[in-house]
């Protein structure tokens, strides 16, 4: 129970091992949905299709012999929606509450848009079950085309689709940040803007909370500040924790020794956290996550095939896919003959904005030299302090004097003059002639 009119009637999966077939999830996952008993009934969501029969006597026992009035799909990944036409097939006489796009997909996975069972949510639109009035909220591109999110003024509760959602079962006791961080950076982290967007829709609604109701994880009821502070620090690419995060690879040990020299360094010379990762060995997505919590972080790999190591390359472009910026940024290399790992990760890292580099570079010859070690303990001390000398900085953002939106899926483009004619849309490839001025 969330309320005394608000039921939860959501899952817990412990048979999943990767999430959405790439994110390690050891504790589970928890699919969501809930009920509002009002006049009128409505059900928020269904849940993967491996849990058909569970949902819908979680579901029956709750109505207790009533019948629903609403369906209201917030988002329409197969995990929230599987269940449409089963409840469809049950409840034939409900009306179905989305957004026009998630009509669309509803035609594209079951074949069927539901045109005589349709509401179409706009945003902003209302609904009035009775005691509980609902406002709807279009969040295009958190994380899908078709998202909105609904706020329920009698219990302010936010109902939040994927936003605010976690890694982990329901049954499952462990911290919040930590898999709420994994899985907003894995799955949400591209989209800071938009996410951005729909808080100051919320902000500028005057959206009161007291609870708020994901698609996956706990429901959030107390210390929403704490929860809304890192979501606003996680969408606008902020530091969340002061500290230094090594990502490295290392072949022969060379430059895994070179790091743990930095990582003790660092200790030495005060850093408040330092965190270790050695890309061929650890959860990617844990890399990604703490590459986004720390305000710096040092890449060490060794020259490989003339460019870096694999894994290197794949955890750049993780963080290339997600938008990293404003970051400080040292770099470690190591090769026996002809070092370019520095010069390929930092050629790789140009589309990111705002990092500024070290000064100092650590360049390996196959094994640590005296030289070496002295200069490991250079980029230590311009880690550690508050005033980081740059080799090369990106000129900062100029202020843009034009807005134009993707009418496809919502993302927001800002330049200065026009927007360039070849220009397509970096979230679903369409081109300049889907955008529209705003401003």
């Amino acid at each position: 129970m969330v309320t005394n009119d608000v039921k939860y009637i959501g899952v817990n999966d412990h048979k999943i091992d990767l999430f959405e077939g790439h994110f390690h999830v050891e504790n589970g996952m928890a699919y969501n949905s809930y009920v509002i008993l009002d006049e009128k009934i409505a059900v928020f969501d269904t849940v993967d299709k491996n849990f058909t029969e569970e949902w819908m006597n979680n579901l029956q026992e709750v109505l207790d012999g009533r019948k629903p009035s609403y369906l209201i799909i917030q988002h329409m990944e197969p995990d929230h929606s599987a269940n449409i036409m089963n409840f469809m097939n049950a409840y034939p006489e409900t009306n179905i509450v989305a957004t026009d796009k998630a009509f669309k997909m509803m035609g594209q996975f079951f074949g069927k848009s539901f045109d005589d069972n349709r509401i179409v949510a706009k945003d902003k639109s209302t609904l009035s079950l009775g005691k509980h009035e609902l406002t709807f909220f279009t969040a295009p591109m958190v994380h899908w085309p078709e998202v909105m999110v609904t706020y329920d003024a009698t219990d302010k509760i936010l109902f939040s689709a994927d936003g605010f959602g976690k890694f982990g079962a329901l049954d499952v006791d462990e911290d919040w940040a930590c898999e709420a961080r994994r899985y907003y950076f894995g799955i949400v982290g591209k989209f800071g803007a938009q996410v951005q967007a729909l808080l100051k829709k919320l902000n500028g609604a005057g959206a009161e909370l007291k609870y708020i109701c994901p698609l996956h994880g706990p429901v959030l009821k107390e210390n929403l500040d704490y929860y809304l502070g890192l979501y606003q620090t996680w969408s606008t690419y902020g530091v969340e924790t002061e500290g230094v995060v090594i990502c490295y690879t290392s072949v022969y040990g060379n430059t895994k020794k070179a790091v743990e020299l930095l990582a003790e360094e660092l200790k030495k010379q005060g850093c408040p956290k330092v965190a270790v990762n050695d890309l061929a060995r650890c959860d990617m997505a844990e890399a990604v996550e703490d590459a986004f919590r720390y305000g710096k972080i040092v890449l060490a790999t060794t020259t490989y095939n003339g460019e870096i190591f694999p894994y290197m390359r794949e955890f750049i472009q993780e963080l290339l896919e997600r938008g990293y910026k404003n970051r400080v940024v040292g770099l470690m290399e190591n090769g026996s003959w002809a070092p370019m790992a520095a010069k390929t990760m930092k050629k790789m890292l140009e589309p990111c904005k705002n990092l500024d580099y070290t000064n100092t570079t650590v360049s390996i010859l196959s094994a640590m030299t005296d030289a070496n070690r002295a200069e490991v303990s250079k980029l230590a001390e311009e880690l550690c302090s508050e005033a980081v000398p740059t080799a090369q900085a990106e000129d900062k953002e100029s202020k843009p004097n034009h807005k134009y939106v993707c009418q496809i899926c919502g993302y927001e483009y800002e330049c200065e003059g026009e927007l360039p004619a070849d220009f397509t849309c970096p979230l679903c490839k369409q081109g300049a002639d889907k955008f529209k001025l705003v401003e």
